[in-house]
């Protein structure tokens, strides 16, 4: 009867319409738009509802049972129209929902709940197809397949626990890729990947920890990572109780204040945790933008504590033994130095001088103090001193058309002016104290007859120089005021212009 059939009844023929359409359908949903997962979804949502109309254009209703009047081979074409639709039906459903977990941003740990999503998705289009299609009574087949679920779950019981703590883990989302966990037994680890059954955590180490979700699901763990990157640290310091401890506490907001690495909001804080006739001990804690950051900040708040510390006159507590406090060690020959001495020991500027040139240089010094908020220096200005920091603490920011930068800040034993002082450009940025600051100079004038006696001076000047200003370039880009102070034979020949200083003889 088929080869009787005219070309409008082919082309009217519902059979040869849905199968067209489902051949074409399968070709450029799987080949041209492949690669293109907007498109591919736009696509099977359209083709779908055209398949629907056609279908129900035809009186072949996809959720319905056939009519009982058509013949076996119109029965056969049906059922196929039936499950392409089904299949299609379930496509459209699995694309909504890929979609849905990439709109959220997280389709990496989202990936357990959209495999559950998509594996219910099929489940219910075969059920269906069984239903619909083949008319078989899908309640007798689930109430059949119950018994070997049971023994299929109880084979699996370990598995399964893993598969459901998954999947409540990533309901709770107590953690996500990149956070950083720690749980209860110090497993310490970054989540690098969420499965069916397991997590996967990067230590410190870089080995990969692999941890059952079953297990995971019932320890108690902490999230540093949330509820957002900043981290918490607490430093511990035990000062010997020759001071006051509000005024050690006022030390210590110096040695926030001086600090470049941990955060200002929310504001570090202070507290005295005991008092006895041994020692003082103070608990500073702040915190940092990273977890990563907390040792570099440590490091940096343990450094400043030991220089304002020192530079204030204030001892550590030495460790207590079996029989108390053991009383501190004094470097009498330290304490015979001057400030200004100590000052010049600790700054590697001057490492190479001899004691007398020192001397020359400590004699020639001169003491200013300035108060919160008072400008020490301006932005562009010629310094005619080198400044070096006593006590206090300093800050430099620098004005870039409407914005205003921080550059450093300055705690005791730093100093600034040298790259203005020896080559005379500008100074990158304008210093304000940030706390009542104690400062000495060393003038140009002084410095001047040192170079003069001692032209070798000025190569070793010139390299010190050289490595501080390339350690430092980050801060400033690519300013001009700094531009050419890098190189250090171009250092020598500005310094010595300046300074009027003839070539060495060697």
């Amino acid at each position: 009867m088929l080869f009787r059939m005219t070309l409008s009844d082919v082309i009217t023929d519902p059979t040869i319409q849905a199968g067209t359409l489902a051949a074409a359908g399968a070709f450029v949903s799987r080949v041209a738009l492949r690669n293109n997962p907007t498109w591919h979804l736009i696509f099977q949502v359209t083709f779908f509802v055209v398949l629907t109309v056609l279908l129900l254009y035809h009186d072949i209703v996809p959720y319905q049972a056939g009519p009982p009047t058509a013949s076996g081979v119109q029965k056969i074409f049906i059922g196929i129209a039936k499950v392409i639709w089904w299949i299609n039906a379930a496509w459209a459903l699995v694309g909504f929902a890929r979609v849905f977990l990439i709109f959220e941003r997280r389709p990496r740990e989202g990936r357990l709940i959209q495999d559950l999503v998509v594996g219910i998705i099929y489940l219910g289009a075969v059920l269906s197809v069984v239903a619909n299609v083949f008319s078989l009574p899908v309640g007798t087949l689930i109430a059949t397949s119950g018994v070997l679920a049971i023994i299929l779950g109880l084979a699996l019981q370990s598995t399964l626990s893993d598969v459901f703590s998954g999947i409540a883990l990533n309901l709770g989302r107590p953690y996500v890729i990149g956070d950083l966990i720690v749980l209860g037994d110090g497993t310490e680890g970054r989540v690098v990947e969420t499965n069916w059954r397991a997590t996967h955590l990067l230590n410190n180490k870089n080995d990969l920890v692999i941890l059952p979700n079953s297990d995971l699901a019932k320890a108690r763990l902490i999230n540093i990572s949330s509820p957002d990157r900043s981290h918490g640290v607490s430093i511990t310091v035990r000062f010997s109780p020759t001071t006051r401890p509000s005024a050690i506490a006022d030390l210590m907001r110096s040695v926030h204040l001086s600090s470049t690495t941990i955060l200002n909001s929310p504001e570090p804080g202070i507290q005295i945790k005991s008092l006895d006739g041994s020692a003082v001990e103070v608990e500073l804690f702040f915190r940092v933008t990273d977890i990563a950051r907390a040792g570099e900040a440590q490091n940096e708040i343990f450094d400043l504590i030991y220089r304002h510390s020192l530079a204030a006159g204030l001892p550590l507590a030495s460790a207590v033994g079996e029989h108390g406090s053991l009383p501190a060690k004094t470097d009498t020959l330290s304490t015979m130095r001057s400030t200004q001495m100590r000052l010049l020991d600790a700054m590697p500027l001057f490492k190479t001088l001899t004691e007398d040139e020192k001397e020359v240089l400590a004699n020639a010094m001169s003491r200013r103090t300035f108060h919160k908020d008072e400008v020490v220096a301006e932005q562009g200005c010629e310094m005619k001193s080198l400044v070096i920091v006593r006590t206090g603490v300093l800050v430099v920011t620098r004005k870039e058309e409407r914005r205003q930068l921080e550059l450093n800040r300055l705690a005791p034993g730093d100093y600034f002016g040298e790259a203005s002082l020896l080559t005379g450009a500008g100074e990158t940025g304008s210093v304000r104290a940030l706390a009542y600051t104690v400062v000495y100079e060393i003038a140009k004038s002084t410095l001047a007859p040192l170079l003069h006696d001692r032209p070798s001076l000025v190569e070793e000047l010139s390299l010190i120089l050289s490595r501080r200003a390339e350690a430092e370039k980050h801060l400033f880009g690519n300013s001009d005021e700094i531009a050419g102070i890098h190189a250090v034979p171009g250092l020598v020949k500005r310094i010595r212009h300046l300074f009027e200083i003839g070539t060495a003889i060697t």
